[in-house]
């Protein structure tokens, strides 16, 4: 390999391994996403020209940081020209000290990215605004990858963005880790955009696709990356949860993309480095004593991952974790959850008259899943007639096509 073929390599690597964290910065700096994104590709251009001829930094990151200021700053005085509106952005980025960058690389529980996070996922943004710009700002999905995955067009897709960016701009939220005595609301906002993007890629929301693995990956590096930086309990607690989650992909569908119910599922495909992360992880929470409704959904996922075989499965221990579970953050889906492991525990006539009572209540009435639950039931108590019923319903409430050619596939059993 050639000299300067190294360095192109070498620019490659700096790309995917600090891209983020120079954005995040020059977000900071600049104070504006779109000056930064503009910095930041100035930035790497620049590398590109200059770093095969002159070396590469000891520090990329501060140069990128550095390079992307002061294309910020070139790029401002030739607006000012002809907006006048950018002057005084201009005359407060000239006024900045000669090189702002050691203090913002030597943060800590005060990182950048930490920072950004919390900006995309301020509870002043609408919650479908808060998942975009936390995928395109911090994970580096482009605008169509984030439109495909969530079945919106890119338009609309990239004016949801654009909106959300206008917002902080607009409403001035600041570009900050909230104070302690904000955190903990905070924070809920920040753990729940995570795991709605784990989940749609974990299991779609709709589309052909049971699952999307570049999505639920992102989450995972996000709850990585958020536990890093904030090692809190919950935190903790949903990393945990969507790590054994993910421990269990390899076993999850057919070749051909149908889904394998956990019961039925190759429990050797199971990944047991993820389920070790994982449960290492929920001890940690737990032993905290400052858990919540994360580290309890994780903790149950631990009990799943221990037993060799379905059979093995703790119900009872199960069960007592979805009581607290449905204590401590109640739901519709919890409980129909929770009546799942009493019908496992003490037969399905039981669990029957508790997912009964949810759909009385209209709480999940269009939720295909819990007529998928109560046709199981029925099933396993040899009512065909009945089960046939609720699987019809569970078809026709259901949006993702691998889980209603499952459904159409256990009303052809039932035939």
């Amino acid at each position: 390999m050639t000299d300067e073929r190294a360095v192109q390599v070498r620019i490659e690597a700096v790309y995917r391994a600090e891209s983020r964290r120079v954005l995040a910065t020059l977000i900071r700096l600049l104070g504006d996403f779109d000056l930064a994104e503009e910095a930041l590709q100035d930035a790497f251009i620049a590398a590109v020209e200059q770093w095969p001829r002159d070396g590469v930094p000891d520090n990329p990151r501060a140069w990128l940081v550095s390079a992307g200021r002061f294309k910020a700053i070139d790029r401002l005085r030739r607006r000012v020209r002809f907006d006048a509106s950018v002057r005084e952005l201009a005359i407060r980025l000239e006024g900045q000290e000669e090189d702002p960058v050691t203090r913002a690389l030597e943060d800590s529980v005060e990182d950048d990215r930490l920072r950004l996070i919390f900006t995309c996922c301020h509870p002043a943004l609408p919650e479908d605004a808060q998942v975009a710009l936390t995928l395109r700002e911090v994970c580096d999905l482009t605008t169509e990858e984030i439109a495909r995955a969530f079945l919106v067009g890119t338009p609309t897709l990239a004016q949801r963005i654009v909106r959300a960016k206008n917002r902080i701009r607009d409403a001035g939220i600041p570009y900050a880790v909230p104070e302690r005595a904000e955190l903990a609301g905070r924070l809920d906002a920040v753990l729940r955009v995570i795991y709605l993007v784990f989940n749609e890629g974990y299991y779609a929301s709709s589309g052909s696709a049971l699952v999307r693995t570049d999505i639920s990956t992102e989450a995972v590096r996000l709850g990585r990356l958020l536990h890093e930086l904030l090692p809190e309990p919950e935190v903790a607690g949903l990393l945990a949860l969507m790590l054994l989650a993910e421990a269990r992909r390899p076993a999850r569908m057919t070749p051909e993309g149908a889904p394998i119910l956990l019961a039925d599922q190759d429990r050797t495909l199971w990944d047991p480095a993820l389920i070790a992360e994982g449960e290492a992880l929920v001890e940690t929470a737990l032993r905290s004593r400052r858990f919540g409704p994360y580290a309890l959904q994780a903790a149950i996922a631990a009990v799943h991952a221990e037993a060799r075989t379905a059979d093995e499965t703790d119900w009872p221990q199960i069960v007592g974790l979805y009581d607290v579970l449905l204590r401590a953050a109640p739901s519709p889906v919890v409980a129909l959850n929770r009546a799942v492991a009493v019908a496992m525990r003490d037969g399905p006539d039981t669990g029957l008259a508790l997912i009964d009572a949810i759909l009385e209540r209209g709480d999940l009435r269009e939720y295909s899943l819990a007529h998928a639950a109560r046709a199981d039931m029925y099933r396993r108590l040899g009512r065909r007639a009945e089960a046939r019923d609720a699987y019809a319903e569970a078809l026709a409430y259901s949006t993702q096509q691998a889980e209603r050619d499952f459904f159409a596939l256990r009303l052809r059993e039932l035939t």
